[in-house]
């Protein structure tokens, strides 16, 4: 079993700056894939970012790529994302997740957190 909390949210400017940190808790955190997701209003979950459980491999949807970073801290169970230049349409409930590596990837999740919210105002 793994719990995920996020937090970090909040409301930012165009251009500005956010980031997000979700802690787990679990045995087997250090050998888990962990990903970010986001829902916006009226719209389905997408797919962020992911990283491999070393830390080694990450991957980027491509509208967040060159602004976006995911990493993490084994020794203090936690996951981040650094996003920059912050976009209106980057507004959306940010939620944590854990499975393997190429499942998120494909949108197959194991453990979800409850999300955090981010609002990028123009």
């Amino acid at each position: 079993q793994v719990q995920l909390v996020e937090s970090g949210g909040g409301l930012v400017q165009a251009g500005g700056s956010l980031r997000l940190s979700c802690a787990a808790s679990g045995r087997t955190f250090s050998r888990t894939a962990m990903g970010w997701f986001r829902q916006a209003p009226g719209k389905d979950r997408e797919f962020v970012a992911a990283i491999s459980w070393s830390g080694g491999n990450t991957y980027y949807v491509d509208s967040v790529k060159g602004r976006f970073t995911i990493s993490r801290d084994n020794a203090k169970n936690t996951v981040f994302l650094q996003m920059n230049s912050l976009k209106p349409e980057d507004t959306a409930v940010y939620y944590c997740a854990a499975g393997g590596y190429s499942s998120l990837r494909a949108s197959l999740v194991d453990y979800w957190g409850k999300g955090t919210l981010v609002t990028v105002s123009s």
